[in-house]
């Protein structure tokens, strides 16, 4: 089997859709360790991908007024037990476009084994984005997984992005994301985790509300169990005449873990308004005696609900 079939095997069990290679239609880049092991361009969209000495090196240009019928997908992986993977990332989406993005990281087998993510987004007038991060690790937890991303959403422009990763351990976990929001934009953060053992999570979310009217929220929803310890901090920041920022963080702690929420909010104009709610717990007793009483084991209510909170 090639490097690039066994990292398909595992993308989709990730959830990946194995058959986008093979889908003239849709832009794909399939990336193990510093290789590139497939990528497509189609019309409307420009993908250049670079090995260098120091990782990988991408830019994504969707091209000005169009709108990309099919999400672009990316994966990312390493199939070794030890390895780095970096990767420099510059996605612009301009005038008027419109793209998502569905992005799998994928490592089965980690046991030292370290990804960086370091991504540069600008998304132009009126231009729309989504982004969609899944990963999949496996049971080692021997992995550091450390994505920060800088994002400019320029005027009339939406931006929405969730990080899933909730199969496999998440070993140590550094999110650090800023999204500058200009005049009546929109953006959208959402983070779902699922921490073990002596799993480490640190989550900075931040968006600045620069623009008139501009619209941010910042959403977090982290499960912990065993000895597994999460900080996160969510910012939201009104600097603008009618922008409105929320930030929700929600997390459920059971065994020996710990967790700690950090909402952050700062207004530097008398018209903006910024909002904030956080709640760390364990699972609730109701919710608990109601599923226990269709049946459910302790365990099994306790699985469905932490479920139900990382949906």
């Amino acid at each position: 089997m090639s490097e690039l079939d066994e990292l398909m095997t595992a993308f989709g069990e990730a959830g990946g859709d194995r058959g986008i290679l093979g889908n003239q239609e849709i832009a794909h880049l399939v990336a193990g360790d510093h290789k590139i092991l497939s990528a497509r361009e189609i019309d409307g969209i420009k993908v250049q991908a670079k090995e260098t000495l120091a990782g990988l090196r991408v830019r994504i240009i969707v091209k000005k007024g169009v709108t990309l019928r099919h999400p672009v997908h990316t994966c990312f992986g390493i199939l070794h037990r030890k390895g780095t993977q970096k990767v420099k990332m510059d996605i612009r989406i301009e005038e008027d476009a419109s793209a998502s993005f569905v992005v799998h990281c994928v490592f089965p087998r980690a046991e030292r084994i370290k990804h960086i993510m370091d991504a540069r987004v600008e998304i132009c007038e009126g231009a729309h984005m989504s982004y969609s991060e899944t990963h999949f690790h496996g049971l080692f937890g021997g992995i550091s997984v450390v994505p920060k991303s800088v994002v400019k959403v320029g005027r009339n422009g939406k931006y929405f992005t969730d990080f899933t990763l909730i199969a496999g351990r998440v070993g140590s976990l550094g999110i650090d994301y800023r999204v500058d929001a200009g005049e009546n934009a929109v953006a959208e953060l959402a983070a779902k985790v699922f921490g073990h053992a002596d799993d480490r999570i640190k989550i900075k979310e931040q968006i600045v509300l620069a623009g008139e009217n501009a619209r941010g929220l910042v959403k977090t929803r982290v499960a912990l169990e065993d000895e597994a310890l999460a900080e996160i901090t969510g910012v939201s920041e009104g600097k603008a005449a009618g922008a409105r920022g929320h930030v929700d963080c929600l997390e459920i702690v059971k065994d020996n873990a710990t967790a700690k929420a950090i909402p952050i909010v700062n207004v530097t104009h008398p018209l903006a308004k910024v909002t904030h709610e956080a709640a760390i717990g364990s699972v609730d007793k109701r919710q608990m005696e109601t599923l226990m009483a269709h049946g459910l084991t302790p365990e099994e209510a306790v699985e469905t609900i932490i479920k139900g909170v990382l949906r």
